[in-house]
């Protein structure tokens, strides 16, 4: 009898300490986390699949732009060879090259959506019209997504690095999870020089 009731008294200390010490915020949070990286990966893949079709759309309006549509191509198919898995958002190299993925990606669509602008006929299509719509969208949506995940990760971050679950969070090997950055923090920090002079 002894022995359940000093059983029974461990147990609900140890469920007492364990609530009190932040171990359920840090798993609330964290499975958050996943759920707006996962959220930012279903945007990514949105993006990659709806590029084919306005390549091939674009292909028959311009098909002596093949240097574009192929780097189009290549930015695709460099993307769509990185595993977007959780896993990767808790590796801080796997992140960046999965962001110079994106990159290069968005890089690659501009230089296609400049190449409508020499098209009047290309921009009047149905089809195209409705895929670059599709396409702004998304990259919305990737803008919004990004924009969650950062925000999680840093209320997760400011858990995990506070006085006493950072304690808790140490016990159960739970870490700093890295997060978006800018690819080219210093060249951005420069407000851009606007010039209307004539050429």
């Amino acid at each position: 009898m002894k022995r359940l009731l000093l059983t029974t008294l461990l147990a609900t200390s140890l469920v007492t300490g364990l609530s009190g010490c932040g171990y359920n915020t840090l798993q609330a949070q964290d499975e958050t986390v996943k759920a707006s990286w996962s959220e930012v990966l279903n945007q990514y893949q949105r993006r990659a699949d709806l590029v084919p079709n306005l390549v091939n759309v674009v292909k028959g309006y311009a098909d002596h732009e093949k240097e574009v549509l192929l780097g189009v191509t290549e930015a695709r198919a460099k993307v769509g060879s990185i595993q977007m898995t959780p896993e990767l958002a808790k590796d801080p190299e796997a992140l960046k090259k999965f962001q110079e993925a994106q990159a290069g990606m968005t890089s690659a669509l501009s230089r296609l959506m400049v190449i409508s602008e020499n098209y009047p006929a290309l921009k009047a299509n149905d089809n195209f019209r409705d895929l670059s719509a599709q396409l702004e969208g998304t990259e919305n949506r990737i803008t919004v997504a990004r924009n969650r995940y950062i925000q999680e990760v840093k209320t997760y971050n400011v858990t995990v690095r506070s006085f006493p679950s950072n304690l808790t969070a140490k016990m159960f090997g739970m870490e700093v999870k890295p997060n978006f950055t800018v690819e080219n923090e210093k060249a951005i920090s420069n407000a851009p020089k606007v010039d209307f002079g004539k050429k």
